[in-house]
């Protein structure tokens, strides 16, 4: 058996093997599977002199199942009534039995994959999995120095590989993918993992609630921090701005200005004819009828067993009755809903949901699902005056803070890795000021696909990521390159004159944490 490779060189041959995957064709949005938008060979070469030092990612959690068995519960419902009344067409009799399968796809997910600790709704897919293993993969092969040197100086100089997560299963499982790939491609970084205590103790006065080494809800779960678990009260607390963020932007999620801009679609025109293209391939237009008119509802009740294909795993999932069909759109919006994550399941689930849902429709339906998103997630109004992304500011700083520890020295960091949420990626590109993140839109703004081109699939498809590349010269000058989803991009337009050079996609550092007000610490 021939020796192994040395760490240079296998890193080095990897950038032969990561070509970007191709994305899936479809209208998903922030269901799309993850794709890179850039090939390694196009990346620029840094300037002269400098050499990596550092890098750090946060990236969301990969494709994943439905979170709970809700929409395609109450779908289901709406399917067994039809039949019963003899209401399907050819194609809508097959509908209910691919819903079926679907919810037994969500309902054993992650059974008998290694490093899933409970199966079921809400975790990665292996489309998931694998979109994290390849994320990995691709960030040796860009800094194939950088971790060469990192695990050649492992035993007399080590620096760490910090991780962190948000706590929630996908998040930490997309973690475990995405290490347990980069330690198998590199073994020699193996003793420099590391997972720092999650902060404590928290929530202030009551009771600490325990969290597991690498969590940390402030920087990665800020969207939804609660007081039973988070709460600060301390205003000198350096999480208490954080906090306080969350609780507003979690008021606004209740808001009815906020409801009234999300279901203005609804009440559109447009909205009732593609409903009724979409349901009328499926339903027999009396049936439709019969729930446009007379007050008709489906809800996600009923209980549901599901065995795995080896008898060894039994699951019962019971409705909780929240989730209601009571009009044609929220029935056709719930059919988008699993057309979206049945692209990100196609390992799990061999049904093809794209034939209830024409092109057509789907892209009008990918335009409700931006709609939702931009207002709830992303910029929303100028009214809102950010309050759907200040929570995720101790984020941006954390990038920050990394950088401004190298600047003085610091090494011990040799790359920070994240992972999160869609709630906190569109935040994020909100408070980085990034052009795909775009401005906040007036209350009184006239919304279309055409004016607004805020896309969740470029904003946050699944795995999606934002990652700092350092580098440094013998002068000690600190350097920044920013991928976003794995594409040079610049950092917000009024920090061009950062750049090293008009047209570079290298940024000073110094020039750029003076151009975002960050001010680092004594």
């Amino acid at each position: 058996m021939p020796p192994p490779l040395p760490l240079s060189s296998m890193l080095l041959a990897l950038t032969i093997c990561a070509a970007p995957a191709q994305a899936a064709e479809g209208h998903y949005q922030t269901k799309a599977p993850y794709a890179p938008q850039q090939d390694l060979a196009t990346y620029a070469a840094p300037p002269a002199g400098f050499q990596p030092i550092y890098t750090q990612l946060v990236a969301r959690h990969g494709a994943r199942g439905l979170t709970g068995m809700k929409s395609d519960a109450a779908l289901y419902a709406m399917w067994r009534q039809a039949a019963a009344q003899d209401a399907l067409t050819p194609l809508g009799r097959e509908l209910g039995p691919d819903i079926l399968a679907l919810m037994q796809a969500n309902a054993l997910l992650g059974y008998g994959v290694a490093g899933i600790e409970r199966p079921g709704y809400g975790n990665l897919s292996q489309t998931g999995i694998e979109e994290h293993r390849q994320l990995a993969v691709r960030m040796l092969a860009r800094l194939p120095t950088l971790f060469a040197q990192v695990g050649q100086d492992a035993a007399t100089a080590p620096r760490q590989l910090v991780t962190i997560h948000s706590g929630v299963d996908r998040a930490r499982d997309s973690a475990r993918f995405f290490t347990q790939s980069l330690l198998e491609h590199a073994p020699a970084l193996a003793p420099l993992l590391y997972l720092p205590p999650a902060p404590a103790p928290y929530p202030q006065g009551r009771k600490a609630v325990v969290q597991s080494d690498g969590v940390n809800r402030f920087l990665l779960y800020a969207h939804k921090l609660a007081p039973q678990t988070d709460f600060v009260a301390d205003r000198a607390n350096p999480h208490y701005a954080t906090y306080a963020a969350s609780q507003a932007y979690q008021y606004y999620e209740r808001t009815k200005q906020l409801h009234a801009l999300m279901d203005a679609p609804a009440r559109k025109p447009e909205a009732a004819a593609h409903a009724r293209h979409v349901l009328e391939r499926l339903f027999a237009p009396a049936f439709l009828d019969q729930l446009e008119r007379s007050g008709a509802s489906f809800a996600d009740t009923g209980s549901y067993t599901f065995t795995s294909a080896d008898g060894q795993l039994t699951r019962t999932m019971t409705g909780s009755g929240k989730t209601v069909i009571r009009s044609l759109h929220a029935a056709a919006t719930k059919l988008y809903e699993l057309y979206a994550i049945a692209a990100g399941m196609r390992h799990e689930m061999p049904a093809d949901f794209g034939r209830y849902m024409p092109a057509e429709d789907a892209r009008y339906y990918a335009y409700i699902a931006d709609h939702e998103d931009f207002y709830q997630k992303g910029p929303a109004t100028t009214e809102s005056s950010g309050v759907t992304w200040r929570f995720a500011l101790a984020l941006r700083e954390d990038f920050f803070k990394e950088v401004d520890a190298l600047a003085k020295g610091d090494l011990r960091h040799a790359a920070k890795l994240r992972f999160t949420h869609a709630e906190m990626i569109i935040p994020l590109a909100s408070a980085m000021g990034l052009q795909q993140a775009l401005a906040p839109l007036p209350v009184s703004a006239s919304d279309s696909y055409q004016s607004n081109q805020w896309r969740g699939q470029n904003v946050s498809p699944l795995a999606a990521n934002m990652q700092w590349d350092v580098y440094r010269n013998s002068a000690g000058q600190l350097i920044v390159r920013l991928l976003y989803n794995e594409k040079e991009t610049g950092f917000q337009a009024s920090c061009d004159g950062a750049r090293i050079a008009p047209d570079s996609i290298f940024y000073d550092y110094a020039k750029l944490k003076s151009c975002y007000g960050h001010v680092a610490a004594p």
